[in-house]
């Protein structure tokens, strides 16, 4: 397995300071956060754009650049990353999301990554019966176009249910394995797969350990982020409440995952691919020192069980 890091949490450097620090962290490999414009966003850790794949598309050279500049510094690009609402209700910023999908899945093929790793999308005021009804018409261009340049496309499960903002439904339908199975059986497309983080599952109380073998063979990419669910506060609110009144997000080891236990299922199955710490802990967000002892703090945590 290759360790690295999703770049969205280095969001005021530039791809190359970026490619700098993971390549002076000792990383194999980066998740390169590719939103368009970069810089503005609806929520917090979105927005930022390492990779203009805009300009990949039209300028030869720059994108011989960041090709050239990975390989410098000997960093893998693991994915190119876009996590919008896929699937958003209001259906301006819905064609919006997925035009710009598509141009990170052509220029991901061009820079020959061939990965994307995103959202599939829920529109949050819709059961999960009718998001079931419109996931073929959203998503099979996607994947057509996906398919056609060999590109795998990597859906994290988080459910994208946070706060006020996301209520009541969510914003990500991929959040459980029987939504794996259903979606996988709409969208029967072999390149399409799981970035798999355990951490959203030990919020929703779920085993994030038995999935892993059930779903081997669509585990495409990794995330390493931990969760820390605080007993005394989901004793206070209760599981109806918002999640984040009783969780909170976490480096690895700082949390509630077995990441022994974790890395071990992943040996079990053979996987071999890309594993990235995922930065979304509030402690470590003051500074740019602090965001730095982020990522040193996860990699010598997680270098225990990952060479």
């Amino acid at each position: 397995m290759k360790m690295g890091f999703i770049t969205s949490i280095l969001e005021t450097w530039n791809y190359e300071e970026m490619m700098d620090t993971a390549a002076g962290l000792g990383f194999k490999c980066v998740e390169v956060a590719c939103w368009p414009g970069g810089g503005e966003s609806e929520r917090r850790y979105a927005g930022t754009c390492h990779i203009d794949c805009d300009k990949v598309l039209s300028d030869d050279a720059y994108a011989a650049h960041v090709k050239a500049y990975a390989e410098e510094k000997g960093v893998e690009i693991s994915s190119l990353a876009f996590y919008p609402n896929n699937m958003d209700g209001d259906l301006e910023k819905r064609a919006a999301a997925n035009a710009h999908l598509m141009t990170v899945i052509k220029a991901s093929a061009k820079l020959g990554v061939n990965m994307v790793t995103t959202f599939i999308g829920r529109d949050q005021e819709k059961s999960l019966e009718d998001n079931f009804a419109i996931l073929k018409d959203v998503w099979t261009p996607i994947l057509d176009l996906a398919k056609e340049l060999g590109v795998k496309v990597a859906i994290e499960n988080c459910p994208m249910l946070f706060g006020r903002d996301q209520w009541p439904g969510g914003q990500n339908i991929m959040t459980t394995p029987r939504n794996w199975r259903k979606v996988f059986e709409i969208l029967p497309y072999e390149n399409l797969g799981i970035n798999y983080d355990p951490s959203h599952f030990v919020w929703q109380m779920i085993d994030y350990i038995k999935p892993i073998y059930e779903f081997k063979d669509k585990i495409f990419h990794v995330h390493y982020k931990d969760i820390k669910v605080y007993g005394d506060k989901l004793n206070d609110v209760g599981i109806m409440a918002y999640p984040l009144e009783f969780m909170a997000p976490k480096l690895p080891g700082l949390g509630d995952v077995d990441w022994g236990k974790y890395v071990s299922a992943l040996t079990d199955i053979g996987y071999d691919g890309f594993t990235c710490i995922e930065v979304e802990d509030r402690a470590f967000e003051s500074s740019k020192e602090k965001v730095l002892d982020s990522l040193k703090l996860s990699k010598k945590y997680m270098d225990q069980f990952v060479i």
